[in-house]
């Protein structure tokens, strides 16, 4: 073996259990980085890391929670660019070399943004199988109870299957690891090798774990809080359990149906009666409208002196107006998004979704009259993992795939009703008219290239743009059949000889 991977080995993701955290329940403190003995617990030959006791569950499962909030490069701004720069929203905004392949079609292995997100979702997937394999021990051990064994093991599920699922949408297979692995010596090297790097599962056996467990994760969870949507709850498996059943390798829409109809029933969910709401900033309290909105289910809050550093990627940040407003942001909004949301007169969503400022670069547009991405606009913005508009939209996907056009109709109807805008008729072709709403009522949330290529719609789309669309860069590649998934970075390649290139890359 080469002996640099094996010092990786060593140093790296033996070292990757948990920073230890105050046992607080607020989530407000940040993570320390370094590993401690507390989470780490004691290396054997047996196992990488085991928790020592109880307060380090309690600390690994703080830490799962700071990771929905400060894994922000890979978790949140890299899947804006993927999922808006890389489809027909957006441009990628600036001129960096590992941004402007997205909007060109010209993505290789070689692309940093791939590079660190796929490291740092596999460090996020052994983060939480400390937790979920660490608290058997203890409960053995009579270090924990049944009960809280159960909830916390549900959450890490959850927490896992976030991850694999946005893995599983990105790259459509990887490897699927569920275990820790044996602490790594000498004598064992060459058996214990193939756990750090196994080769990937199929994408359908990627998907099917996502599922089992959202599944195994539902009788535990805990129930939906209406005072506190940032937890990992039933609702939030279900919500995902509508999602992963939408996708083409285990597609099956009666289950999109179904688990989308619980979520509508959890008591307390409904929809936030001004959309404005959502993604409102007060400035005189510095701070966002409202957190723990009506139609979140899984929402990521920053607070005052725990700010989101993010804002500042797209545009301007409202609580410092003039905060690195000196160079061209990621993701500019395309004109023909902006075109959609005229020709729809849709006033309500776009004003929440494009603000026009004066800058001093024009890559796009004039620098006298340019527009931004404007639904992250604050450092105390809410960050939407799940919302209820989502869910009603894929399940109105499923119904109109299912040819049942006037249930389609009645769930997008609810969500135009909302910012004011005329019903939708039941003629003509109903998937086409869901993901026009989809696109209008989820811009710039992370969701229109996985909305194509979901309905195997990004041929259609993404080669027809750039001629309706003068704005946006030369196309480099013509989107076709391996288009759906991205490559994986040559980095990983070359740590593990078990990994196989996509198809195209």
């Amino acid at each position: 073996m080469n002996n640099n991977i094996y010092q990786y080995i060593r140093a790296g993701i033996l070292g990757c259990a948990v920073g230890g955290m105050l046992i607080s329940c607020s989530l407000d403190q940040k993570p320390i980085s370094d590993a401690t003995e507390l989470t780490e617990g004691v290396l054997t030959d047996t196992v990488a890391a085991v928790l020592k006791d109880k307060q380090a569950a309690l600390d690994q499962r703080k830490n799962l929670y700071e990771l929905l909030r400060n894994r922000q490069e890979h978790w949140s701004l890299d899947m804006l660019l993927i999922a808006e720069a890389h489809s027909d929203n957006a441009y990628a905004g600036t001129t960096g070399a590992e941004v402007v392949p997205y909007e060109t079609n010209s993505i290789d292995a070689s692309n940093s943004v791939l590079s660190r997100d796929w490291t740092r979702y596999l460090a996020d997937v052994a983060q939480a199988n400390v937790l979920i394999n660490g608290l058997d021990e203890l409960r053995a051990k009579n270090l924990v109870s049944d009960a809280e064994c159960r909830q916390w093991q549900a959450e890490g599920k959850i927490f896992r299957a976030l991850i694999m699922f946005d893995m599983a949408r990105l790259w459509g297979s990887f490897p699927v690891i569920t275990d820790i692995a044996k602490t790594i010596t000498n004598d064992n090297v060459e058996e214990v090798y193939p756990t750090y790097y196994p080769p990937k599962k199929t994408t359908e056996e990627c998907y099917q774990q996502v599922i089992k467990d959202l599944e195994e994760a539902l009788p535990d969870a805990p129930e939906f809080s209406n005072t506190d949507r940032t937890l990992l709850t039933k609702a939030v498996a279900q919500a995902m359990l509508a999602k992963v059943y939408a996708e083409r390798p285990v597609q099956d829409y009666s289950k999109v149906i179904e688990y989308a109809e619980k979520v509508k029933a959890t008591a307390g969910l409904t929809l936030e009666p001004e959309y404005a709401t959502l993604f409102g900033y007060d400035a005189d309290k510095k701070d966002c409208v409202k957190r723990n909105t009506s139609e979140g289910i899984l929402e990521v809050h920053y607070s005052t002196g725990n700010g989101n550093w993010e804002t500042w990627m797209y545009g301007r940040q409202l609580d410092d107006y003039e905060y690195y407003f000196t160079w061209a942001k990621w993701i500019t909004p395309s004109r023909d998004l902006i075109r959609d949301f005229t020709e729809e007169g849709d006033e309500i969503r776009f004003n929440e979704s494009v603000v026009y400022y004066e800058c001093t670069w024009n890559n796009y547009y004039p620098a006298s009259h340019y527009p931004f991405m404007y639904k992250c606009r604050s450092s105390y913005q809410n960050r939407y993992k799940l919302r209820l508009a989502d869910i009603l939209l894929m399940e109105a996907e499923a119904y109109a795939h299912q040819g049942n056009a006037q249930q389609a109709a009645a769930l997008v109807n609810q969500i135009r009703q909302r910012v004011n805008l005329k019903d939708i008729d039941v003629s003509g072709d109903m998937v086409e008219k869901v993901l026009h709403e989809r696109r209008l009522e989820l811009a710039f949330e992370g969701q229109r290239w996985f909305d194509l290529c979901r309905n195997g719609k990004v041929e259609q789309y993404m080669n027809a743009v750039y001629a309706k669309d003068a704005g946006r860069l030369a196309q480099k590649r013509t989107f076709d059949e391996n288009s759906y998934l991205l490559p994986l970075p040559q980095t990983a390649l070359d740590e593990n000889i078990n990994l196989e290139q996509n198809p195209g890359y």
